[in-house]
């Protein structure tokens, strides 16, 4: 008997490092995978599992795989705080990815931070992210630091006047209004009007009637898509043509701005951190993996998330261990490139260079490099 007990005491020990080594690293991801605003959530969770499967051909921390649960916020701060609190309490994840819109992270940040969660929003571009707390870090540049280079080329092509047009009622489209507003005055553009609209609005013509009859030479857009698209179908309606330049901030640029205002949208002017057609082998390499598993191409999302995910992958290698405080250490060590370029964080965890910026053209329904 004693010498079953030790044989059987000895196949434990033997067993228990192999089944540690192969017990998953719990993370989680908050988007919006339902509701007008899914585009964004479901390119994000696309660069999020192409980014997972090579993640998983060799695991973390000596072979773990990393196990990741995603749930949908419906695009609401109560589903996103909901969303987060299940994947913490239930799930047990040792960090968080998202949530998509800023205004659902200024609802989650606060909550994930005091339980010391890592929290990486990889679409999150509205002033004052990192300011939530230690443990919220971003790779998505702020547009302060990608509507100057926008605005520039709307210069370059004989802007002088500007009008500027913003959804009222959520956090990220305020903020960029704001950031559009500071850059066009710091490039020397003259605001002619400022017009507002709630983002679940159809009809936009008054404040479009107006601004035309200012005659500017462009007009600035900060809102999410399913607006953006709508004002830009009205806009052509009421005879703002191609003369007229059209600036989109980040909610712009999406492919389905394309697939909703089409024609409507060609012209529109957005600025990007990330281009399919950038040419580096890192990038092609994202985008023929991409183009084989969903049989489409990627956008800016698919491609901020497929960074982040491997970020977090090396930040879970060097922190030696699945604990959180250890990995968000970890974080601010990160030195990574991949389709989006060379990353680093900045000591309060933003995206440490604005190289790469590139201004984007609306063409025949899908964006290309503006001239």
């Amino acid at each position: 008997m004693r010498r079953r007990a030790a044989l059987v005491a000895a196949v434990l020990l033997a067993v228990a490092p192999a089944a540690l080594a192969a017990e998953p690293v719990p993370v989680g991801a908050v988007e919006i995978l339902s509701g007008p605003n899914a585009a964004y959530g479901i390119a994000i969770k696309a660069g999020l599992d192409l980014a997972l499967d090579a993640v998983n051909a060799k695991g973390v921390l000596g072979g773990r795989p990393i196990a990741l649960t995603v749930e949908d916020s419906g695009g609401t701060k109560d589903g996103a705080i909901n969303a987060a609190r299940k994947l913490i309490g239930r799930d047990k994840v040792v960090a968080l990815i998202g949530p998509t819109l800023s205004n659902e992270m200024f609802a989650v940040g606060p909550v994930t931070n005091a339980r010391g969660v890592p929290t990486i929003g990889t679409s999150t571009t509205a002033q004052g992210i990192t300011d939530i707390g230690p443990f919220i870090f971003r790779t998505s540049l702020p547009e302060s630091d990608v509507l100057p280079v926008t605005l520039k080329k709307a210069i370059a092509r004989g802007a002088k006047t500007i009008a500027l047009l913003y959804a009222n009622d959520d956090a990220f489209s305020k903020s960029g209004f704001d950031t559009m507003q500071a850059a066009a005055r710091a490039a020397g553009l003259r605001i002619v009007a400022t017009e507002s609209f709630g983002s679940k609005d159809t009809d936009f013509s008054a404040q479009l009637t107006k601004i035309k009859s200012l005659n500017p030479d462009a007009i600035g857009i900060s809102a999410l898509v399913e607006p953006i698209s709508g004002v830009m179908l009205q806009a052509r309606q009421l005879g703002l043509g191609k003369e007229t330049l059209f600036i989109g901030g980040n909610g712009a640029n999406s492919p389905k701005l394309g697939q909703i205002a089409g024609a409507a949208a060609d012209g529109m002017l957005v600025g990007s951190p990330w281009f399919v057609a950038k040419p580096d082998r890192l990038n092609q390499d994202f985008v023929t993996a991409f183009r084989a598993k969903y049989g489409k191409e990627p956008d800016q999302f698919a491609a901020q998330a497929y960074d982040a995910m491997l970020i977090l992958a090396e930040a879970i290698d060097r922190a030696g261990v699945a604990e959180p405080a250890k990995i968000r250490d970890a974080l601010l060590a990160t030195d990574h490139t991949g389709p989006m370029g060379p990353f680093h964080f900045t000591d309060h965890r933003d995206p440490s260079s604005t190289e790469g910026v590139v201004v984007l053209e609306m063409h025949g329904g899908a964006f290309r490099i503006a001239d």
